[in-house]
């Protein structure tokens, strides 16, 4: 469902407009540095990832009030598993509170939830509270807010290919079209704009498909330290983008 919030909408770069294209309708974040800069502070990476949870939220509610449409974070990928236990078992335990606990977040916002990876990757306990989250939120249309989970971009086109040969779909069908119908997030749009902070500037598998054409926007600021004022630096950078398309 498409929402036109040119009324209540005071943010001139985020008018709907098919004319348009600095709109940024779709934004999609690297959400790095979490452990750097907990060292900075003299804090626990147990505490930097608690930080980097809190600023989710508040990033959440400051693209709300511009009226982005979808918001996809980048929270755990297929490589962090390899990461020490007690640091692992923390990310589980921050996981298992956004989707249980604090389920209320999204509702209260109207806000639908997705999960994008390999799902039973997770105990049985975080496969259910996936799973509740995203039906208590389906019919929710304010925003999207994507969460990648266990997500490897080559294992989303790997998984794709599967889908499609479990279906029987024949060669002379597949298309760019049947691909996208068997990503984990089918009817996504693709992202206007990638935010990665901590000043790595390579996507590191981060919606492979789904980013052909997206803007980036690389910053030295670590996550936690991602503040409303560096989100508003990153849409202004990406008003001043000429978006062609291959055109």
């Amino acid at each position: 469902m498409r929402i036109d919030r040119r009324e209540k909408n005071p943010y001139p770069y985020n008018i709907m407009s098919d004319q348009s294209e600095a709109v940024v309708r779709h934004v999609a974040m690297i959400m790095d540095g979490n452990r750097r800069w907990a060292h900075e502070q003299g804090l626990s990476s147990v505490e930097g990832h608690r930080e980097g949870y809190e600023n989710m939220k508040r990033i959440g509610d400051w693209c709300l009030e511009r009226g982005v449409l979808s918001l996809s974070v980048f929270a755990f990928s297929t490589e962090n598993w390899k990461r020490s236990e007690t640091e692992v078992n923390f990310l589980m335990a921050i996981l298992e509170q956004a989707l249980g606990k604090e389920l209320n977040y999204f509702i209260e916002r109207k806000v639908r939830l997705r999960v994008l990876g390999r799902k039973e990757g997770f105990s049985k306990k975080i496969q259910k509270l996936i799973d509740d989250a995203e039906e208590a939120t389906k019919d929710f249309d304010r925003m999207t807010f994507g969460i990648c989970l266990n997500y490897g971009g080559r294992f989303e086109l790997v998984d794709a290919v599967k889908s499609l040969m479990v279906a029987g779909v024949s060669a002379e069908s597949v298309d760019e079209s049947a691909i996208a119908k068997h990503l984990y997030w089918p009817d996504m749009p693709d992202p206007d704009l990638v935010i990665r902070t901590s000043g790595e500037r390579r996507l590191s598998g981060f919606l492979t498909w789904q980013t052909v054409y997206s803007e980036l926007y690389f910053t030295d600021v670590y996550w936690p330290a991602f503040d409303e004022k560096e989100l508003d630096k990153a849409f202004e950078v990406f008003k001043t983008r000429q978006r062609r398309f291959g055109k």
